[in-house]
C-alpha cells in the first residue's frame, strides 16, 4: 500500500463499512443484539471465511470467522454504549469531515472492525477474527465461551481505542458491593462504634482512603499506584436518629503486580465492626494475568509480536479490555486500534480519519504479506 490512491482506496472502503456498521443499533443496554442485522451484513462481506454466529444469550453474540491458518487473532466488540441526550446528530448516522468520522461506536469500537472488514475483502491471505457484543455490559459471555473452545494462536490483538499504538499493559477493575448494619434509636445518648451504620461506613471509607495512599510507591509496566473510588453511599433516615444500615459500593483498579483477592480482603477487614455483607459484583483482571513474574514474561513477550509486526508500543493505560481475559485464558494478548479513549462515550463519538488509515494499513500489511 505504498501509492498514495492505495491509502485513499483503503480509507474510502473503511468508511463505506463503517457508515454500515453504524448504522445497526447494538446499544448495550438495552442488550437488545440478536444474530441478524450486523451480523448479517458481517457474513455477507467475509468471503472465503469459515464463519460461526453464536448466540449466549442476552444480547450476548460472537461471529467467528477463520480464513486459512492464521498465527493471531483480531477481536473486536460491536457493542456500544447507549447514546446520550447531548448528541447534535442521528448517532447512527455516520458523518464524515475532513479529519473524523463521527457516529455511535465509531470511535469505541466500530472503526477497527470496519477496517478488518475492508482487508478481509482487499487481501487472501490467512486471517482469524472474533467480532463480540457484550463488552459493555460488565458480563463477559462471549470471551468465556471463546475460551473454552481451545482454539490455538500466537496472539490475540484486542481492538480499543489506544491512538494506534500497541499497549501492553493494563490496571485490573472490581466492583464491591457491602453493608454495614447499625441499632436504630435516639442520637441524643452516647454512641458506640458500632451503632451508626454510617460512622461505620465513615470510618471505613476513611481507613480505606488511607490505605490506598500507602500503595502509592507501587509500580507496574509504568502504571504507578492503586486506584480507588467510593461511588455510592446510602443509609440513614435523619439527623438525629441513629442509622440501622449503611450501603456501600466502590471499585479499585489494581496494578498487574498486584493480588486482588487479597486487595478484596483487606478492604473486608479494614474496621471493626467488619461488614455484614461483602460482595464482589464484577471482576476483570489485570493484563498481562497471572503474578508478577508470569506477567512481565507475558508483557514481553507481547512486546516482541508488537516489535514483529511493526506496531508501535505505547504507554500501559488505566482503562480495562478485554485483553486481560484474553491472557488470564492463556494467550500472550495486548490491546490495539484506532481513536482516542477520550472520545469514546461521549457526545458526537468520532474516530480521526488519519488514526482509522494508519489502523486499516496496518492490518493490511500483516494480512497481505502472510504474517498473521
Amino acid at each position: 500500500m505504498s501509492a498514495q490512491l492505495g491509502h485513499s482506496q483503503l480509507l474510502d472502503a473503511t468508511l463505506a463499512h463503517l457508515r454500515a456498521l453504524v448504522s445497526f443499533d447494538t446499544r448495550n443496554p438495552p442488550r437488545e443484539i440478536g444474530t441478524g442485522g450486523i451480523f448479517d451484513y458481517l457474513r455477507e462481506h467475509l468471503p472465503g471465511f469459515e464463519v460461526t454466529v453464536t448466540d449466549h444469550g442476552a444480547g450476548a453474540v460472537t461471529l467467528y470467522a477463520v480464513r486459512g491458518k492464521p498465527k493471531y487473532l483480531f477481536n473486536v466488540h460491536l457493542d456500544t454504549v447507549p447514546d446520550s441526550p447531548h448528541w447534535t446528530r442521528d448517532p447512527h448516522a455516520l458523518t464524515v469531515t475532513e479529519d473524523r468520522a463521527v457516529g455511535l461506536g465509531a470511535c469505541d469500537i466500530k472503526g477497527a472492525a470496519a477496517a478488518l472488514l475492508t482487508v478481509a475483502n482487499r487481501t487472501s491471505g490467512d486471517m482469524a477474527l472474533l467480532l463480540s457484543t457484550d463488552e459493555e455490559a460488565n458480563d463477559p459471555r462471549c470471551i468465556a465461551a471463546f475460551l473454552k473452545l481451545g482454539h490455538a494462536y500466537d496472539a490475540v490483538i484486542v481492538a480499543e481505542p489506544t491512538r494506534g499504538e500497541a499497549v501492553l499493559a493494563h490496571r485490573g477493575i472490581h466492583s464491591v458491593q457491602m453493608r454495614f448494619t447499625g441499632q436504630a434509636g435516639h442520637a441524643s445518648g452516647e454512641l458506640r462504634p458500632s451503632d451508626s451504620a454510617l460512622h461505620q461506613a465513615i470510618r471505613w471509607g476513611s481507613a480505606a482512603l488511607d490505605y490506598v495512599e500507602r500503595q502509592s510507591h507501587e509500580r507496574f509496566g509504568g502504571l504507578t499506584g492503586l486506584r480507588f473510588n467510593i461511588g455510592r453511599v446510602e443509609g440513614g433516615i435523619k439527623a438525629n436518629m441513629i442509622a440501622p444500615t449503611a450501603d456501600v459500593r466502590f471499585g479499585f483498579r489494581p496494578l498487574p503486580s498486584m493480588d486482588p483477592d487479597q486487595l478484596l480482603e483487606t478492604f473486608r477487614t479494614l474496621v471493626e465492626p467488619q461488614p455484614e455483607s461483602y460482595e464482589e459484583l464484577f471482576r476483570g483482571v489485570s493484563l498481562p494475568a497471572g503474578d508478577t513474574a508470569t506477567a512481565e514474561t507475558r508483557r514481553l513477550a507481547a512486546r516482541d509480536i508488537a516489535d514483529e509486526l511493526g506496531i508501535p508500543v505505547g504507554n500501559a493505560v488505566n482503562f480495562w479490555t478485554e485483553a486481560a481475559l484474553f491472557s488470564a485464558g492463556g494467550y500472550i494478548s495486548f490491546v490495539y486500534g484506532p481513536g482516542d479513549i477520550a472520545q469514546a462515550h461521549t457526545a458526537d463519538e468520532w474516530v480521526a480519519l488519519d488514526q482509522l488509515q494508519a489502523y486499516a494499513e496496518t492490518i493490511y500489511e500483516i494480512v497481505n504479506r502472510g504474517i498473521a
